[in-house]
Parts: C-alpha cells; structure tokens; sequence
C-alpha cells in the first residue's frame, strides 16, 4: 500500500517546503500546471515548482492577460526559469484538442513529466450545457482536463522511458466532494428531479441542509452539487490512468482535496451561500489554508516517490487520494471504486468521440 515520505507534512505545510524536500524531482523536468492565475492555488503550486529550476514551465488559463501576468511575475521572482503560456478553454472540446496540438508540437520540449490539473470551475448557479452538451462543471474540472491529458501522453509516456517508476505524475486537483459524492450516471445533465434518480446516486441531503439547501429531493440540478459530481470524477479518473499506465509505462495519476483556500472559485456563490460557509467554518467545519499551504498536497502528490510504491499490488489500489498531504481514507467507496473509474474512462471517450490506447 502507497504511503507518504514524510509524515511531519500536514495542513499547514507550505508548497515550497514540500519543493525543496523533493527538490531532484523537480531540477530539469518539464511541468506542466493548469488554471493558473495569481490568486489561485494553481500560481502558488507554480511558484513552488518554479523555485527548483525546472527545465520548462508551462502554465495554462482562459484569459491570455492573465497568463502573461502570471509568467512576469514568476519571471520576476525566479529570473532563470523558461515559462511559457497555454492558452486553452477546458469547457470546449476543441479549444483543448488545439492546446494539446500546440504542446505537442513544441520541438523543444520533448518530454512532459508532470501535469498538475488544476483548473476548475465552481458554483455555476444556473445549469449550463457547453457548446458540446455537456453539463459545465464536469466538462471542466474533468472532461477537458482527461482529454488534455490523453492527448499530450506520448510525451508523458516519453519521459517515463527516462524516469524512475512512478516519477512521470499526472495530478488531478479534486476537493473534499469525495467524501460526500458519488456520480450521477443516470442523469449526469441534471434534468432528472434527485427524487427520481437511482437512490445511491441522490445526493447527501443532510450535507445539503448545512449549506443553506432545502427540499433538495424536488430539485434536479444544485451548483454546489454539479461540482461536487466533477470533483469525484477527478478521482477516479487517476484511478483509471494508473491502471492503464503505471505497470506498462511507470506513469502514476494521483487525486488530492486542496483543501478550502480563498480564491476566485467561489465568485459565482450568492451571499446566502457564502454565509453559510462562513457559519461552517466559526463550527470548525474546516479552516482556511493560505496560497501556499493550498499548493502542499498538489505537490506531494507529483514528488513524493514513497506514493508509487505498492500502486496496483491490489485491484483496489490503482490510485490514492491525499488530504493535508497525507494520504486519506475519507472518501466515499464509489468515489475511489475501480469499477466506477472504469465507467467514467468508457464515457469519457464517449463524450469526445476517441478511445485512447496506449
């Protein structure tokens, strides 16, 4: 069974601690970190990876302005790191197939060796379908991350013909949703009342009722409910890329909850909402971590070399998920099911109209 180096790690510890633990991991490999902007977890992360000389550095984001911002202020902090941009849209299956094309045809970087997904969206209030069909929050945090990811793997597969076993990482940015969700096979555009779905596939109306929700049962979709959906398939969509990747070509896919940073993320939440998060956290519900200390677990998963001892010694340990950079056992049994991992890879190549094989 997978476990950690360092068991002094925990939820105050800051991403470039953790950078200069595993600093050789880092020294002359190629990064790539999603989402970035500069108040989010996915600049922090970067910071962290950009103070240990990584041969490239590849930040990815929607808005251009913003990605430039964030290249001058590594620049700035870090003068000798190569940084580039990546302009892509997670939402629109296209935008990601011409990233993915872009990266792939960069002569100069040949190798990829980590990928941190770490974009997302959160708390779209109104159900939205994007331009492919596809209920907003999954196609984001996991669809357009999962093809992204499949379509720069010969470059991935191409450094792990290199690295250690277990060295070349995929790692997919999840939240606490696990520990709470399931998947919505059944109606995964929430036009279904939750009453008339699958009752293991109902949401956690108790859990609800703390957030401010009520009569959860007559509602079809919930934003807080869509992310949390996209958040499980962040899990087991590692579980899935492990089983298909580790054993033949030594790349591991892992899933960590950040835990509760403030960032952009929750713009899209009315008062009443964030009120109530607010009343959670004076409960101790959860506390909120800095920047930095957002960054730690993302950056433990992709270094620490102790994880990818054991993966697959078992049909249940194809993938961990990681809490205060620590491995955690909290999730929900379907959010870290191999079953349920294979499910969502098979609709997942549904969705885009490719199976990937390798």
């Amino acid at each position: 069974m997978a476990a950690t180096t360092h068991t002094k790690f925990n939820a105050n510890t800051e991403g470039l601690e953790v950078a200069k633990e595993f600093a050789a991991g880092i020294r002359g490999k190629t990064v790539i970190v999603t989402g970035v902007n500069l108040s989010g977890i996915g600049f922090s992360t970067s910071q962290a990876f950009a103070s240990q000389s990584p041969a490239h550095l590849i930040i990815t984001g929607r808005n251009p302005s913003k990605i430039q911002e964030c290249i001058k202020a590594l620049e700035a902090e870090f003068p000798d790191i190569d940084c580039r941009g990546l302009q892509v849209d997670l939402s629109v299956q296209q935008s990601v197939r011409d990233a993915a094309a872009k990266v792939m045809a960069w002569t100069d970087v040949p190798t990829i060796d980590i990928v941190v997904n770490s974009a997302g969206v959160m708390g779209i209030q109104e159900r939205t379908l994007t331009s492919d069909g596809i209920e907003m929050h999954f196609a984001t945090n996991h669809l357009g991350h999962w093809l992204f990811t499949c379509l720069i793997m010969p470059k991935l597969i191409k450094a792990a013909e290199h690295n250690s076993k277990g060295a070349t990482r995929i790692v997919n940015v999840s939240s606490a949703s696990p520990t709470i969700s399931g998947m919505r096979w059944s109606d995964m555009n929430f036009t279904k009342e939750n009453k008339d779905i699958p009752k293991e596939e109902q949401p956690d109306y108790e859990w609800f009722r703390a957030w401010g929700y009520t009569d959860m049962a007559k509602q079809s979709y919930n934003p807080l409910d869509g992310y949390n959906r996209s958040k499980v398939a962040n899990v087991l969509s590692g579980i899935g890329a492990t089983k298909r990747l580790f054993h033949k070509h030594g790349i591991l896919s892992l899933a960590v909850d950040p835990g509760v940073i403030e960032t952009e993320l929750g713009r899209n939440f009315p008062s009443e909402t964030l009120e109530a998060a607010k009343a959670l956290s004076e409960k101790g519900v959860f506390t909120r971590k800095t920047l930095g200390a957002g960054a730690s677990t993302s950056m433990v998963a992709a270094l620490d070399p102790k994880l990818a001892e054991g993966v697959g010694s078992d049909k249940m340990n194809w993938g961990s998920y990681l809490k205060n950079c620590q491995i955690t056992d909290q999730a929900c049994p379907l959010a870290v099911s191999s079953e349920e991992a294979e499910k969502l890879w098979e609709l997942s190549e549904k969705l885009v109209g490719q199976n990937f094989a390798w």
